[in-house]
């Protein structure tokens, strides 16, 4: 899943950025509003998390911008962070469109909790644990396994599961797995998403099942549960 970091606290940024990598999000940041803005503009973030006070435009405006122009109509989830404590400033946050509120200082895990609780309200996305047939990730500790088998896999194999996985059937093109996969800094003319493809089906293989990632020649990839048929 991909994520916008946005707060004007360079230092803060780059940490939260680095732990959120490290679980596996796709992390884009921006330091000021009208960054944020467009940034958020050409690229359909899962998730924005937002700080209020910031030079130019604040977070408020962000996020009621986002939620009355929503980029491709499809507003992204918003969770503000901020040091602004009041029960008014939380109420005004929500009210302008935020899914959720912490406050700052917050420790790092409850954050992440947080993310992922959001990121579970879309269709596909129920539960902390995503099964497909023999497959089952646990979006909490990071664990996969197929047929009871434990898989080790990289951060960004297991973003790549995930997003497979919370649209299970659905053929899923290059550009969509760059869009929510892979942040800014990913080449979009280099063959990085079909070698991930590869060595994520090459880890989910298991002798006498069915491969669980078809190749849709001239579409993308599909995400199958590995029954007869696929």
């Amino acid at each position: 899943m991909r994520i916008l970091l946005v707060d004007d606290e360079a230092d803060l940024v780059d940490a939260i950025a680095r732990g959120l990598r490290r679980n596996g999000y796709a992390v884009d940041t921006a330091l000021d509003g009208d960054e944020a803005l467009a940034k958020a503009t050409w690229t359909p973030y899962d998730l924005i998390c937002l700080d209020i006070t910031m030079p130019g435009i604040d977070g408020f405006e962000v996020c009621r911008s986002l939620r009355q122009n929503p980029p491709e109509g499809v507003a992204p989830r918003i969770l503000m962070l901020t040091a602004r404590d009041t029960v008014e400033e939380r109420i005004r946050g929500l009210d302008v469109g935020a899914d959720d509120y912490l406050v700052k200082p917050f420790a790092f895990d409850e954050l992440a909790a947080r993310v992922r609780s959001l990121l579970r309200r879309d269709p596909g996305r129920t539960g902390a644990v995503l099964e497909v047939g023999t497959l089952r990730l646990d979006t909490a500790t990071h664990g996969v396994t197929r047929a009871d088998r434990n898989m080790d896999l990289t951060a960004k194999e297991f973003a790549l599961l995930r997003y497979f996985m919370s649209r299970p059937g659905e053929v899923v093109s290059q550009e969509d797995l760059l869009d929510h996969v892979w942040d800014e800094h990913a080449d979009p003319f280099t063959n990085t998403v079909r070698v991930t493809v590869g060595t994520l089906r090459r880890k989910l293989s298991v002798e006498g099942e069915t491969s669980l990632i078809e190749t849709i020649v001239g579409s993308g990839y599909r995400l199958t549960d590995g029954g007869a048929g696929s």
